[in-house]
């Protein structure tokens, strides 16, 4: 890892720990959130130790990179923030969030970790610009994405399949300027 904490405000984004494995474990297996992780099986706690051991690869060698949030007062662990699809020949990737307990929603903390996560990618990794693609329906995402600067600047139509239908996702960027 390029750093192993960064703070912004509120909160501490850091490294993977072995001692996330449980938290990991609770929320990559929350079915609840597998359409928007377009996830479609269960995780073992044996490929998410995987994952924490990988996790201290260079982004340039996974080109991924996932943060735990920390609220740095509390000491307490709120969600993730992830970087994937690096690709350093275009400068870009993508990003994702989670606030994973509702009783730390709409309290700030997700925009605090976006603005992190961004200045990390455009100051640290030299990033030219960031996307994110957020699901039509996901309306606290995508006023949150807005909020931090994002622009809309495509749909993909009936890009996801739910039990009530397929419903459009639309892709947000951040360009470095």
């Amino acid at each position: 890892n390029c750093t192993r904490m960064i703070q912004f405000g509120d909160i501490i984004l850091r490294a993977l720990e072995p001692e996330d494995l449980e938290i990991l474990y609770k929320w990559e297996n929350d079915t609840d959130l597998w359409t928007v992780s377009n996830t479609l099986t269960p995780y073992s706690k044996y490929v998410l130790r995987q994952f924490i051991e990988e996790s201290t690869k260079s982004i340039y060698e996974t080109c991924q990179q996932r943060f735990m949030i920390d609220i740095a007062k509390e000491n307490v662990t709120i969600g993730t923030v992830d970087i994937f699809d690096f690709d350093v020949t275009n400068q870009r990737a993508g990003i994702g969030i989670l606030i994973a307990d509702e009783k730390y929603r709409k309290k700030g903390y997700a925009l605090q970790s976006i603005r992190c996560v961004t200045n990390y990618c455009f100051d640290i990794l030299k990033l030219h610009q960031i996307y994110c693609d957020i699901m039509k329906t996901n309306t606290e995402s995508i006023a949150l994405f807005k909020k931090a600067g994002f622009v809309e600047t495509g749909t993909k139509k009936e890009w996801i399949k739910t039990k009530e239908g397929y419903i459009d996702q639309y892709i947000f960027q951040l360009i470095n300027k």
